[in-house]
């Protein structure tokens, strides 16, 4: 009979994961306490579209991802949207060239459902390992979550906390094309043109706060917007008042720290495998959606070589 594995989170790292341990023959169920997959890559349908409300864009550098990446543009899931973004500080405005960022005409989360490999049970919470029967776990969350569940299982990395506060006008009304980085600020960091994001054009603007501004309100998300409002009015002259806003609290928005070498863990709990992956465990570069992708996969491989022997 073939083992049977709860993968618990259905962002792109537990997706990734449950799929490679399906394709080795081995039964993996996802488990998600949210109402819909996706994670950090949540595009939810505001005002009529969907929003990215997690990450502002991906990049691709690994060549295992890279081919992902190739696959998913093959399907018309992702397409090239810029490799020049704007930089806005104390001394000034001036734009930034790096590698490709890739946007979603669908929103980042048809990614996380173009990975799964069947159905997910979502709002599902698990409050303690013990009420799974499985012959191993998979933890695909933020650090403090998985540190409830097995607070012994690492050395766990801490996260810090966004709000994603989006903007709608009639018309477009802010100085730059694409995204920008606000450096220094200490409000925003990052700006997005959700329509050039898209693809359709829309007069939406996704804006992540720092995460001291994003502290100060994660009881009342709402309470951000003001805030965030009057940032775009100093840094960027954006002065006209927008239709609508809405705010979402991100608590465990994006690692401080990640675990060196390690691009996943893979140890035992109460006797059974315990595997740990997501955006933390990011031997190269700094935790994104690629790396991401990359432990859920590499620890996929290693549960099943585990299961299998």
């Amino acid at each position: 009979m073939s083992s049977r594995v709860a993968v618990v989170g259905a962002g792109i790292s537990g997706a990734v994961c449950a799929r490679v341990l399906r394709e080795h023959g081995i039964s993996a169920e996802l488990i998600e306490r949210g109402r819909a997959p996706g994670g950090r890559m949540a595009s939810p349908e505001l005002h009529g579209r969907r929003v990215d409300l997690g990450a502002a864009y991906f990049t691709a550098k690994e060549p295992d991802f890279v081919a992902a990446v190739e696959r998913w543009s093959a399907e018309k899931l992702v397409r090239d949207w810029t490799d020049t973004l704007d930089v806005f500080s104390a001394d000034g405005r001036r734009s930034t060239s790096g590698p490709m960022r890739y946007a979603t005409p669908g929103g980042l989360r048809s990614l996380v459902r173009a990975a799964l490999p069947d159905e997910v049970r979502c709002e599902r919470a698990v409050d303690s390992l013990d009420e799974l029967d499985h012959d191993a776990i998979v933890l695909a969350m933020p650090d403090p979550q998985a540190a409830r569940l097995a607070p012994d299982a690492a050395d766990w990395v801490d996260y810090e906390p966004v709000i994603t506060v989006v903007a709608g006008w009639e018309q477009r009304c802010w100085p730059f094309p694409d995204a920008a980085f606000v450096n220094d600020d200490a409000d925003v960091t990052t700006v997005a043109d959700d329509g050039s994001r898209r693809g359709d054009g829309a007069a939406v603007l996704v804006v992540h706060t720092t995460a001291d501004r994003a502290s100060a309100h994660l009881q009342n998300p709402d309470d951000a917007v003001a805030p965030v409002l009057d940032a775009l009015r100093r840094v960027m002259d954006v002065t006209a008042s927008p239709v609508w806003t809405h705010a979402h609290r991100w608590t465990f928005a994006k690692p401080v720290a990640t675990h060196g070498e390690d691009a996943f863990c893979l140890t035992d709990h109460a006797g059974r495998p315990l595997g740990l992956c997501g955006d933390s465990w990011c031997p190269s570069g700094a935790p994104r959606i690629e790396s991401a992708w990359l432990s859920g996969h590499r620890l996929g491989s290693a549960l099943a070589a585990r299961l299998g022997s």
